[in-house]
């Protein structure tokens, strides 16, 4: 099972944004939704053995979390307008700290990045990080940020021993970084490497 979790630093928590403004009204919830995709699909299906996770942290009612299942996900499009729209609505149910569904797959609660943290490890995706290729034990959970770094705060919640991994020796959009991961980690599966 993979996993992918990318924090939105400016994500709206409320489902008021406008579809047709994602980077405005939502907070740069265009960049999410690219993760989403990245993270979910294959050329004609989805990825079933992956889940993804979006921390947002924009206003008004910071911090929330939503969990895409892929092995449960229906109604999932490979555009970023309707990808938008099923997290808009997720985002405009009352939640509490425990899972709520939205739509089938799709899971919202009213907690961060720091329960995230706790509940599982995950690889973090760092500029800095060992060589993905050079690694021989590849995880299969990664953290990633959104355009912007993550602030201090949230690194402290990072445990010390938080395996740091880079796809390339240049600075890429996360969206770009998952395809590359799951590149790497379908390789390995098939025997490529």
């Amino acid at each position: 099972m993979r996993s992918f979790a990318i924090v939105g630093h400016l994500a709206r928590t409320e489902g008021d944004f406008i579809l047709e403004d994602l980077p405005g009204s939502g907070g740069r919830m265009d960049l999410l939704c690219r993760c989403i995709q990245a993270a979910l699909f294959l050329s004609h299906t989805l990825r079933r053995d992956t889940d993804c996770y979006l921390v947002f942290l924009g206003e008004p009612a910071p911090p929330k979390t939503i969990c895409i299942r892929g092995s449960e996900v229906h109604s999932l499009n490979p555009d970023e307008r309707s990808t938008a729209a099923l997290l808009r609505k997720a985002l405009a149910l009352p939640v509490g700290t425990i899972y709520r569904s939205s739509t089938p797959g799709i899971y919202i609660r009213a907690t961060g990045f720091s329960d995230l943290l706790l509940e599982r490890g995950f690889a973090l995706s760092d500029e800095g990080g060992e060589d993905i290729r050079k690694i021989q034990n590849l995880p299969a959970s990664f953290l990633l940020s959104d355009h912007l770094n993550l602030t201090k705060e949230e690194q402290m919640y990072i445990p010390p021993s938080t395996h740091k991994i880079s796809v390339s020796p240049r600075s890429l959009h996360a969206d770009h970084v998952i395809t590359l991961i799951h590149n790497e980690l379908d390789r390995r599966e098939a025997g490529w490497t």
